[in-house]
């Protein structure tokens, strides 16, 4: 079955009147997993971390930032995603770890551009070119490293070993250490940075996952 067909036609209509769901009523794009469309919640320049609400579809304030740690690009997710048990045995089964689990959320990925994108709520296509395999508190939660396309600086790499070493290890940085806080200990840690070859596997059993989790929300639609 198409992952587009929340957009088929009753999905299209309902977007015309009401404003679509950025997690189930955005399109993840024709080209995927080469190119995606992803939906920005967080930009460089916030001071507080938003997040999607997963039942209204609405960004809500997740957390001011208590620190100097803001995200090094754009950060969001790709819409009609889920990391649940295929995403969570692939990462068992790449870092060596047992037991681990998908988090239930949409696929996490960060977009690097030149360019300063004043704020999130919006959607950008981007191309993957690698990503983090990050395991927090034993579920996986993978960031896709990805390009802003046709970006001036950064939209004709392809592969996460093309870009500079600050770069990368800034993301990494940003990674570890936006979830800390006083008095908590946190076990949280990214095992492997992997190219854009597996980053686009994950993608994939991400769309997989999401079939699986939101199976009755596509019959339901279909029917119409």
């Amino acid at each position: 079955m198409s992952t587009n067909i929340l957009m088929e036609p009753i999905g299209r209509l309902m977007g015309l009147r009401y404003k679509s769901h950025p997690w189930h009523g955005i399109d993840i794009g024709e080209k995927t997993p080469d190119e995606v469309i992803c939906f920005i919640e967080v930009v460089p320049t916030d001071t507080i971390k938003y997040e999607i609400d997963k039942a209204s579809g609405y960004l809500r304030i997740d957390r001011p930032q208590k620190y100097s740690n803001v995200v090094p690009s754009l950060y969001g997710f790709i819409p009609q995603t889920y990391c649940g048990r295929l995403v969570g045995d692939f990462s068992a089964e790449k870092s060596g770890r047992k037991n681990v689990k998908g988090d239930g959320d949409p696929l996490d990925i960060c977009v690097l551009t030149e360019k300063d994108v004043m704020h999130g709520d919006i959607l950008a296509e981007a191309i993957p070119i690698g990503g983090f395999r990050m395991i927090d508190n034993d579920a996986a939660d993978d960031k896709i490293i990805s390009v802003l396309k046709g970006d001036v600086v950064y939209g004709d790499i392809r592969d996460v070993s093309d870009l500079p070493d600050l770069v990368v290890e800034r993301l990494k940085h940003y990674f570890l250490t936006y979830k800390d806080m006083p008095g908590m200990n946190r076990e949280s840690e990214i095992t492997h940075t992997y190219n854009a070859e597996e980053a686009k596997e994950v993608i994939k059993l991400s769309m997989k996952d999401y079939e699986g989790r939101f199976e009755k929300l596509r019959n339901a639609l279909s029917s119409y």
